[in-house]
């Protein structure tokens, strides 16, 4: 049976928040929470992968995303982000970071660059990611575009991404929050994917989540994530320069 105050409860919540469309204004807000006004930006960010449908918690997992503006390539209604992105295999029990398993060489997810455009467009946010290198550059656009509610003093904006190649099938979801002032941190973000464990775990389905909040300095990154950037992934610790390195990079 139905419980009537969580029915209400429920009621009060999405009667509460209100979608609407992006504004040139909302595009700047969004912008400027994701990749901040010129300066690098880093999203940390932990989280656990997950067989499924057992639940079978294969990993811990721990990374980040460092990305900047590109400023004189950027509108009023597009912007152009600079971005790396590495996340590291933990121990699910240890905490340590996964070497191996059964046998199998564990190697990191590693984005030596990604180049991403926001336009405004019929007021959604579209969103195309380059990655990669030749022959073999990717280009994945977000056909359903970014949505925007507000829950009072609470903005949440949500990402969709589905996709669909010969080679890889997966979905993603991200929600991006920007709490109010009073509220630390600022800007956080929840993650979902739906797909394929990578071959050294064994490539049956999985689920993967994180969460992620927003730092604006290297050095306010944790210690743990910060240890290993610096011995293994020094790369990482900034975003791309400019579209020159990009183009290096992509060679």
């Amino acid at each position: 049976m139905k419980n009537p105050f969580i029915t209400f409860l429920v009621f009060l919540f999405f009667a509460s928040s209100k979608a609407q469309n992006f504004t040139e204004e909302l595009f700047k807000t969004f912008v400027e929470m994701r990749v901040g006004k010129g300066e690098p930006v880093y999203w940390y960010c932990i989280g656990e992968i997950y067989e499924f449908p057992s639940g079978k918690l294969i990993a811990k997992v721990e990374g980040i995303d460092t990305a900047k503006i590109l400023t004189s390539e950027s509108t009023a209604t597009r912007a152009v982000q600079l971005s790396r992105k590495i996340f590291f295999y933990r121990n699910p029990t240890t905490n340590e970071i996964l070497r191996e398993y059964n046998g199998l060489k564990v190697e990191p997810i590693a984005y030596p660059y990604q180049l991403i455009i926001y336009e405004l467009k019929d007021g959604r946010i579209i969103s195309t990611v380059t990655q990669g290198k030749n022959p073999k550059i990717q280009r994945i656009s977000s056909s359903a575009g970014t949505i925007v509610r507000r829950f009072d003093e609470l903005l949440v904006f949500s990402s969709p991404l589905f996709i669909d190649s010969p080679n890889y099938k997966a979905y993603e979801n991200y929600d991006f929050f920007i709490q109010p002032d009073n509220i630390k941190p600022k800007y956080q973000l929840s993650w979902f994917r739906r797909s394929l464990l990578p071959s050294f775990f064994g490539g049956k389905d999985s689920v993967f989540q994180l969460v992620a909040y927003r730092v604006d300095k290297y050095e306010e990154l944790p210690a743990s994530i910060r240890e290993v950037l610096e011995k293994e992934a020094r790369m990482w610790m900034q975003p791309p320069k400019d579209l020159k390195e990009i183009e290096e990079l992509q060679k």
